[in-house]
């Protein structure tokens, strides 16, 4: 990935609050390009196997979001970092307790990423 920014992916259910929040505050980030997609039918935006192929690293707020991108591509385990946030669905969108909770595992893994220096 050298020479290009960090292409982030964001899951939750229903793509209203968590991973559109997250999007949100990444999609300013100097070495990140984020999106974020649902994985229930009625999302605002339905999670595809295109989403999947397309990220670098996927995080996921809870479990249940990482067996449903298995189920839609086996591969993704070996291909794709996927990392569980075990944020619940307790927030709104721009929660600050939630941005708070966001920023805490994701710039971490984000630092993972970005080479030294």
């Amino acid at each position: 990935m050298p020479n290009s920014r960090l292409k982030l992916l964001f899951i939750c259910s229903m793509n209203q609050w968590r991973s559109p929040t997250a999007e949100k505050i990444y999609s300013h980030h100097h070495a990140v390009i984020a999106r974020s997609a649902g994985t229930n039918k009625s999302a605002k935006r339905q999670l595809k196997p295109h989403d999947i192929d397309w990220a670098d690293v996927i995080c996921v707020m809870e479990n249940q979001h990482k067996q449903r991108i298995l189920q839609l591509d086996p591969q993704a385990q070996d291909s794709t970092d996927i990392y569980v946030l075990d944020i619940p669905d307790d927030y709104q969108f721009m929660d600050p307790a939630l941005i708070d909770e966001l920023q805490d595992s994701v710039n971490n893994i984000i630092n993972d990423y970005l080479p030294a220096g």
